[in-house]
Order: C-alpha cells, then structure tokens, then sequence
C-alpha cells in the first residue's frame, strides 16, 4: 500500500534547493505518500540562492522513512564532518528501503559510510572525492548498486525520484508522474556535461570550481580519517 510509504529529505544551510526539490515534487505527486524535510531542529534553512527552505521535522521527530534522500549543494562540505547528521543517517539508513543521493550528497552518505565499497554518481565536480570513502565513481546519470540509488547533478534529481518510484511501486506509476510533471527535456544547450560541453565552458568552470574542489577535497579527507 503506498499510503503507508514515507520519504525524508534532508535540508541543510547552503543546500542546492533543485537538488530537493526535484525528487520532492516526485515524491509528493505519490498517492499517499508521507513526505518529510528533515533537519535538526525546525527552523528555516537558508538554501544557496534567496530561497529559505522551511523544514517539517527535526532529527529526533523524524519517523522511520521507507526513502532516505539527501540532496547537495555547498552546504555538504561541512556536513561530511558533521556527527549529529551522520549519526541520524545512520539510524535512518538501517531501516531504510532505498538510500538515495542527488549531486554532492552522495558525499554524505560516503562520509557516514553508508556507500563503502559500492559505486555511486555525484556531480561531475566531485567524482574525484567518493573515492576518497572507498567508493566507485559512476558518471551515471542514475546509478543503482543494491539499495544505493544515487543521481548526479542538480537536474538528475528529477531522474533519482522516478527511478526510486519505479522500484518502490512500479514502472507504470512513475510513468503517470513523469507525464503529469511534463517532464520531457529538450534543453536549448548542449552543454550539460563536461562531456559535452565546448572546451572553453568547461574550462571556465573548472577554474571557477577550483578553489571550492580544494577545499572539499580537504575536508572529504578529514571526514575519510575519522571514518576509518
């Protein structure tokens, strides 16, 4: 019965809100479905655009989620080194369904060493940090080890939240999401992958993103130390 499923997902300060919202707009179109943002306590979370998300529940109110989902953004360099939310993906993780990431999330769920020894996508920026925590990069769009559903950047969340629907329930209901979302991409660029990207964006970007991998690298190897 789908009335009884509930699905959690993580805010946090600096938190990409795409990342979230994404999957969260698939969730919630579930019939029945009980859909909670969660952090450690409720107040507003301030996302890295003016966007302010409110949370629905703190750790210690959350219920046993069927779907564990932790979005990305700037917000999850700290978080690797943050107990208090490692430890309640843990307790979470345990009686979860499905484990799922979007973007730098899967970062997290490494940290807390919820993806030791399997292999998971993150954002293209990022790839070199998961193995770092004893896990294989995907450049996966979607990649499906066991339990472990985890997405790549910002936009795949969308793509994570079907895919966890059609395993959950079936083919056919993420099918009647998907159409009631009119979710048919047909972007005006093709340049939405260091793939595909012309050289020139892709190294603008890169020197953009330099400091910040730096530091995320950094921090990813203080998280690892611990965790071992």
């Amino acid at each position: 019965m789908t009335s009884s499923l509930k699905f959690g997902l993580l805010v946090f300060p600096r938190i990409t809100q795409l990342d979230m919202t994404g999957p969260l707009q698939v969730f919630s179109s579930l019939a029945g479905a009980e859909v909670h943002l969660v952090w450690k306590r409720v107040e507003a979370v301030q996302s890295d655009t003016v966007l302010s998300i409110m949370p629905t529940t703190a750790f210690a109110d959350c219920p046993q989620c069927d779907v564990l989902c932790v979005p990305g953004g700037y917000g999850t360099d700290e978080l690797m080194g943050d107990d208090e939310v490692l430890d309640f993906l843990r307790a979470q993780a345990a009686g979860a369904r499905f484990i799922t990431s979007v973007c730098t999330g899967s970062l997290v769920l490494a940290a807390a060493g919820l993806l030791t020894g399997r292999t998971a996508a993150t954002h293209w920026s990022a790839v070199e940090v998961l193995p770092i925590f004893g896990v294989t990069p995907s450049r996966e769009r979607v990649c499906m080890d066991g339990n472990r559903i985890t997405g790549g950047g910002i936009t795949a969340g969308i793509d994570l939240g079907l895919s966890v629907i059609s395993e959950l329930v079936d083919r056919r209901t993420a099918e009647a999401i998907q159409l009631r979302m009119e979710y048919d991409p047909a972007p005006p660029f093709n340049a939405g992958s260091p793939d595909k990207a012309p050289a020139e964006v892709l190294h603008l970007m890169e020197d953009r993103m330099k400091a910040a991998k730096e530091r995320r690298m950094g921090l990813a190897r203080a998280a690892a130390a611990r965790l071992r």
